[in-house]
């Protein structure tokens, strides 16, 4: 009897192996020049600010004003116990257009921002009011700006406002409201 010796046949990487790591390499390249472009979360400082204003019938008070910006978006959301919606009166969500006027600082040089949007949740009288997140629809903010209330003098009118309320179901109404002081602290972009 012969014994014959078989030797092991090599294995071939297959073509798999070969197209897999440029097809990897690929994939990593495009994750990290994606991450490279995208826009990245500032700091707002501070995150919360209060200042008080006065909404004629819907009341008079202090609000919190939070201010968030993701890199592509600018946002200012407001919240108070003291302005209420009259008694009798009722909103569906995102049935309030809310408009923020603020005075902005760049470099010295004195200018005015709005926010703007239609969100909130369903609210009745005597709940507190929750506005927002309003999104900056008027002007710009670049890194160190600094924005703060618009104070007036005067009752609030169609002419004379800082933050407008405009309330559309099942109760309409346009609230103009004024601001009485300063915020606590203005916010730094």
């Amino acid at each position: 009897m012969s014994i014959t010796s078989v030797r092991p046949s090599r294995v071939r990487p297959s073509n798999r192996r070969r197209v897999r790591v440029p097809l990897v390499l690929a994939a990593a390249c495009s994750v990290a020049g994606a991450l490279a472009l995208a826009p990245t979360a500032q700091a707002v400082t501070p995150l919360t600010a209060t200042a008080t204003y006065n909404c004629g019938t819907w009341g008079s008070g202090l609000a919190t004003l939070t201010a968030a910006d993701s890199g592509t978006s600018k946002t200012i959301k407001i919240n108070s116990s003291a302005i209420t919606m009259p008694t009798g009166t009722s909103a569906d969500p995102n049935s309030i257009t809310t408009t923020l006027k603020l005075t902005k600082t760049s470099g010295g040089v004195t200018s005015q921002v709005q926010f703007s949007g239609k969100t909130n949740p369903g609210m009745t009288s005597p709940n507190p009011i929750t506005l927002g997140p309003l999104k900056l629809t008027s002007g710009t903010l670049a890194a160190g700006d600094t924005t703060n209330s618009v104070v007036l003098s005067g009752p609030p009118s169609a002419t004379n406002w800082s933050l407008q309320i405009v309330a559309s179901s099942p109760t309409s109404a346009t609230v103009p409201c004024v601001a009485t002081v300063n915020q606590s602290a203005p916010f730094v972009w």
